[in-house]
């Protein structure tokens, strides 16, 4: 068996559905660290989206790289979202697989076997779509799509400064509309995505707006060098869960692709809000539960989650119902609590919900997600895109 085959089918069987079980697990039966979500919040964070962009005419792409769990997607899709993201191919080609049509890739792909995963993908599905970023890949990915038969939507992709990925904003991106239009039939330009990622985790609400103002006037001139020109951009996406709501005023982006806003993290929290130091628009609703298992001294306790259990670059976990307590690294499968002055006693066998630092690579690293409710855990939704970087 070949690489390509053995990828296809290792994709394919993974689960997707939830799995309904037979009996109910009470919280204090859940084996730990488990990746659990408070169902009630996740669904007000749900509708509060929603309706925010309904009321201001905009729409939802959601992005999926957040969760990888086709459950959440359904969901989101449910609530009204448009359709989904994914960072790449193969997240991709899990939730198509899953049942989910309406999918953008949001990152570009160049080599000649990602190009044509993505031509099979879109050869079942028209509705799956793909940024490009450079005329060389845009014509081979005309050249696979015209031998296949088919038409694939692709939207270019405008840096928005950050040097990660997309054409220069201005002439550039004109030209490469203009040569998607001009030379690759096989190709239909349905508009720009700008994702300006670097202005999402900025701190206060006034400077973050600021910011995200500076960075998207070049998205602006952009769309409108491609109307002066007589293109027509049906759709212009980017933002996110840190511009939600200040995307109305700047009047530029249709289709938001925010993602953190269903689970929320410490990260987000942390950014501050329009009324507030603390961003809250959004509950918290993702938390890894862990079992306190070891109290070699009186002031500290260990619990069973370390570096393997919750990904951050700059946060440590924190107890969400226990304050005067401190989390430290004590390696890949420990934590322990410093036991500053703790609002309530914690005891060898207690259950703690800890918050997250960082949702996406956190939830990667899980195969489950344990949505809980009142207490009780009746199914498991598996985190189906887990590891796929590809």
């Amino acid at each position: 068996m070949n690489f390509e085959a053995f990828q296809q089918q290792s994709l394919a069987n993974r689960p997707s559905r939830p799995i309904v079980l037979d009996e109910p697990i009470d919280l204090a039966e859940l084996p730990t660290p488990a990746l659990v979500v408070d169902l009630e919040p996740f669904e007000r964070n749900l509708t509060t989206m929603g309706a925010w962009l309904d009321q201001h005419g905009m729409r939802l792409r959601a992005h999926a790289k957040m969760h990888k769990c086709p459950e959440v997607a359904r969901r989101q899709l449910a609530a009204g979202a448009a359709g989904i993201c994914t960072a790449t191919v193969s997240e991709a080609e899990v939730m198509q697989a899953s049942g989910i049509a309406p999918i953008l890739i949001t990152s570009p792909v160049v080599s000649q076997d990602k190009l044509a995963r993505v031509v099979a993908l879109a050869a079942t599905n028209p509705q799956l779509q793909i940024v490009v970023d450079n005329a060389v890949t845009a014509s081979r990915l005309n050249a696979l799509a015209r031998e296949a038969g088919i038409r694939i939507g692709v939207m270019v992709d405008v840096d928005p400064g950050m040097g990660r990925t997309g054409i220069a904003p201005g002439t550039p991106a004109l030209d490469l509309g203009r040569h998607v239009l001009d030379r690759c039939p096989a190709l239909r330009f349905d508009g720009l995505q700008m994702y300006a990622g670097n202005c999402m985790h900025v701190e206060g609400h006034q400077a973050r707006r600021a910011r995200y103002f500076e960075v998207m006037a070049a998205g602006r001139s952009t769309l409108e060098m491609f109307r002066a020109d007589g293109i027509d951009v049906p759709v212009f996406t980017g933002g996110g869960t840190g511009s939600y709501d200040f995307e109305p005023e700047l009047g530029l982006v249709t289709d938001l692709q925010a993602g953190s806003y269903a689970f929320m993290d410490m990260e987000y929290r942390d950014i501050g809000s329009r009324t507030a130091t603390r961003f809250e628009d959004f509950e918290a609703a993702l938390f890894v539960l862990v079992t306190a298992i070891s109290q070699p001294q009186d002031r500290a306790i260990t619990v069973d989650a370390g570096f393997k259990s919750f990904a951050s670059d700059k946060m440590v976990p924190e107890c969400r119902d226990i304050e005067g307590v401190r989390f430290r690294w004590g390696g890949d499968e420990h934590g322990i609590l410093m036991l500053d002055n703790p609002s309530a006693r914690i005891g060898l066998g207690d259950r703690l919900w800890m918050a997250v630092p960082h949702c996406d690579p956190t939830v990667n690293l899980y195969d489950y997600l344990f949505p809980v409710r009142g207490g009780v855990v009746r199914e498991l939704w598996p985190i189906s895109a887990r590891g796929c970087s590809q």
